[in-house]
């Protein structure tokens, strides 16, 4: 199995649909007079699925095509909130693989009227992502289909880590400033253990910062303690970052290229939501308003950081 590292992500790049990858990157002028330094903008929203799980999705997809591990009759089974599951869609339709998503009860009516636009069968069940992420589970054992798990799968980091190597990209050729930090929303880590891989090695002084809401802080307490650490609950209107069970996996990549975990509240997240959708022209998910929270309430900063916007997908 291929291993999540720099030169896989380099690797990766050219095969990720252009629909997905070099998405809009930009120093915005309202967020960095606000705080006073540049603040670089990576918009993850302006794809055909408003989020930027299309790049590991089709990369895991296409690998498992080619392994002869799914096709037209053995098909993919995932469980999501919404975005992974959009993502998994997208390129089974591509590829004439047939999708099953578990979805919560509590999902995202506007994700899960998206995933079966993009043609996959979605099943809902259970009051959260975990809970649905067993159904999935128990269907795959029973029915000989893949199952792909966000954040277990290489391909979904590396695809991720394909967003720090545009930024440094553009920092290379003088289009934007180095970064200080870089604030990265966390749910199950796949997104931060691809990005920290290709920091640490194209861009070693960059800080690279997971954020999770304080009711969802499973990851940062598995972090902190360097095991996997269940908690009972997720509640949080972030759903695209509220999961109680680590992926160990993720976890394993993540303990070696992130350098700080923040918690931020409920009151913050919806406020600094509220605060991006002013300042730039896409619609905000939650999960990217809690990097948002995040960097406010870290205070003062030396130099340029970097907010990802890791989803459009909001509800009307």
């Amino acid at each position: 199995m291929v291993s999540v590292t720099a030169e896989a992500i380099r690797a990766a790049h050219q095969r990720i649909p252009r629909a997905f990858r070099d998405s809009p990157q930009f120093i915005s002028e309202p967020l960095s007079a606000e705080i006073g330094i540049p603040v670089v903008v990576k918009l993850e929203t302006a794809n055909p699925i408003g989020s930027f799980k299309g790049r590991g999705t089709w990369l895991a997809v296409s690998e498992l095509l080619a392994a002869g591990r799914v096709g037209e009759r053995q098909g993919v089974v995932v469980a999501s909130a919404g975005n992974f599951g959009q993502g998994v869609a997208y390129a089974g339709r591509a590829m004439k693989i047939p999708v099953i998503v578990f979805a919560a009860t509590t999902a995202s009516p506007t994700k899960v009227a998206a995933m079966r636009r993009l043609g996959a069968e979605v099943r809902e069940v259970g009051d959260d992502f975990d809970a649905a992420r067993l159904a999935a589970a128990d269907l795959a054992v029973g029915s000989g289909w893949h199952l792909l798990v966000d954040g277990e799968d290489p391909w979904i980091s590396i695809g991720a880590g394909t967003i720090a190597l545009e930024l440094t990209n553009a920092t290379a050729a003088g289009d934007l400033p180095a970064l200080e930090r870089l604030y990265v929303p966390v749910g199950n880590g796949a997104l931060i253990a691809g990005i920290g891989t290709w920091l640490r090695s194209a861009a070693s002084s960059t800080r690279v910062i997971g954020v999770q809401a304080a009711a969802a802080p499973a990851m940062t307490l598995s972090w902190r303690e360097r095991r996997p650490i269940e908690t009972p609950r997720a509640d949080t209107i972030a759903d695209g970052i509220a999961a109680r069970v680590p992926v160990p996996e993720a976890l394993a990549l993540m303990i070696g290229v992130v350098d700080e975990m923040m918690l931020v509240g409920e009151d913050q997240i919806v406020a600094a939501t509220r605060d991006l959708s002013r300042a730039l022209p896409s619609a905000i998910e939650p999960a990217a308003g809690a990097a948002w929270a995040a960097i406010e309430a870290a205070g003062a900063h030396g130099g340029a950081i970097s907010v990802l916007v890791t989803g459009g997908n909001v509800s009307g």
